[in-house]
């Protein structure tokens, strides 16, 4: 019986043993609001003129931005950048066999990656790609090792360079690596994250519109049911205040 516990036990840590023991940078965590519209209309755009063309969100349709504050000519002008119509799916112009053929693997549906990822990955992964000469592309990144996606974003970043830096004074610290910022992009640091924490609180939205409503509802049900709860001890209390 013992044996079988541990095998369970085993079991249910190895997903969180293999995320701790996942190599590169620690993750920073990301300043989610899923409430600031406006940090999710700018990362919808962002999105849109810098994902889409190669990744897709199929799971997505464009008319229900209307959620975000778009109105039906908005998303049109904002987010609708081909001939696809307000009520289609939010669909890569890439074909599978262009992408793989161009960058070794299809690029991934974007539809539910931050809920497999999280929040906190995407926040650090945009911000951790360097140069890297050895690579097709000529980028890498620190919390993806030898990722096949380019630094689409490289010219807002600037360009970061891979140093190893010795841990402590008396030379007896281990070896550490951190990214240092060799190029300036057109954004300073401070900018370019909160470019990024736009793009990421969007893609939060993205993998579930409806939390916001979803959460607020289960509060009214939660509420709801303690009220049913004091009610029905009410009634059991009249009903059985003659036994007792």
């Amino acid at each position: 019986m013992n044996k079988i516990k541990i095998i369970v036990i085993i079991f249910l840590l190895a997903p969180l043993a293999a995320f701790a023991a996942e190599p590169g940078m620690p993750l920073d965590p990301a300043p989610i609001d899923s409430k600031d519209n406006e940090s999710l209309q700018r990362g919808a755009e962002t999105f849109v003129n810098y994902c889409l063309t190669c990744h897709g969100a199929s799971y997505m349709r464009y008319n229900r931005h209307r959620d975000l504050g778009y109105s039906e000519p908005e998303m049109l002008k904002k987010l609708v950048l081909t001939d696809q119509k307000v009520g289609d799916l939010m669909l890569s112009s890439m074909r599978e066999k262009e992408g793989e053929q161009w960058f070794g693997v299809v690029p991934p549906d974007l539809s539910v990656t931050a809920r497999a990822r999280g929040a906190d990955w995407l926040y650090t992964y945009l911000r951790a790609f360097y140069r890297d000469e050895s690579t097709v592309s000529g980028w890498n990144n620190l919390v993806f090792d030898r990722v096949a996606m380019p630094h689409v974003l490289w010219e807002l970043q600037g360009e970061q360079i891979l140093v190893t830096e010795t841990a402590g004074n008396d030379g007896g610290g281990k070896d550490v690596q951190k990214l240092h910022l060799e190029v300036p992009g057109t954004l300073t640091t401070a900018e370019y994250d909160q470019y990024v924490a736009d793009l990421v609180n969007y893609m939060v939205y993205l993998s579930e519109p409806v939390a916001n409503y979803r959460k607020e509802l289960g509060i009214y049900v939660m509420l709801f049911l303690f009220f049913m709860l004091g009610l029905t001890y009410a009634l059991k209390r009249e009903y059985w205040r003659d036994i007792h």
